[in-house]
């Protein structure tokens, strides 16, 4: 049972991020454990519980706090991807893609949501002299998250809330995203083909997609290797006016050569 930082104190925003994230993978945590990760009082710790259950994002247990905001109770295909080593480290390189003052837009998706969480956990992104980090999306689940990040401008696009993929798409979405500039995008999709470039099931939110693709400089595409080669129903953007694509060690060669000579970068991890 790790924390990824020790914040000090003082550092209550800090602390809570910790907090949530450890309950966001395990569920539950005890008072003493958290004393200890955290490295503060056992009292500091209850009073944190106590304001973390008064603002309704966790449940007071004896001894302790499980998880009970809606961030948190996501469908099991949420949930298990935290634990999905394919898609925890292609989350890990596309993260490793964004530099410090970035606005960076990201759509919904397990693969998405992981490389959410990479991004504004990394220190070098959101430290005091990094500057603010912004994080642009159409996803509730990735913005009730980010929200609670020290040093995260998170931008919450609004819309209507589609329940299988917690993103929001129609008209209100895309006249937000008219009024921004994206420096880099990183697209979660359900196909990916040299031909027909990435796709998703919905046109809806392939709409907000193709939107916050057109705003952004740089447009990077996460995808787990049975997406790459793949074709589905609404279409996001051309392969040719793709710059990354992020995969694992299990896509197909062929169909990433051809992704290659339409002018893709290809990240396997």
């Amino acid at each position: 049972m790790t924390m990824a930082s020790r914040p000090t104190s003082t550092d209550k925003a800090a602390r809570w991020a910790a907090i949530l994230d450890h309950l966001a993978q395990h569920g539950r945590l005890e008072v003493a454990d958290a004393a200890e990760l955290l490295g503060v009082s056992e009292a500091t710790i209850r009073r944190d519980f106590t304001e973390l259950s008064e603002r309704q994002l966790v449940t007071r247990k004896h001894g302790g706090i499980v998880a009970t905001s809606v961030a948190y109770e996501l469908p099991y295909r949420y949930r298990s991807s935290m634990h999905d080593s394919a898609k925890l480290d292609i989350a890990k390189a596309a993260a490793a893609l964004v530099k410090p003052g970035d606005v960076v837009g990201v759509n919904g998706g397990t693969t998405t949501t992981a490389v959410a969480r990479e991004i504004t956990s990394r220190s070098d992104l959101v430290g005091d002299l990094a500057g603010e980090l912004t994080l642009v999306t159409n996803a509730l689940n990735i913005a009730s998250e980010a929200v609670l990040r020290p040093h995260v401008q998170c931008v919450s696009l609004g819309g209507i809330a589609q329940p299988g993929s917690y993103e929001v798409t129609g008209p209100l979405a895309a006249l937000v995203l008219d009024q921004l500039w994206i420096d880099i995008a990183i697209l979660g999709v359900n196909g990916i083909t040299a031909s027909e470039g990435a796709t998703c099931r919905h046109e809806a939110e392939a709409a907000i997609c193709s939107h916050m693709a057109r705003r952004s400089s740089q447009v990077v595409v996460v995808a787990t290797g049975d997406k790459v080669g793949a074709r589905t129903f609404a279409a996001i953007r051309p392969a040719n006016e793709i710059d990354v694509l992020v995969t694992d060690r299990t896509a197909p060669a062929p169909a990433l050569e051809r992704l290659r000579d339409a002018g893709l970068e290809i990240l396997q991890v």
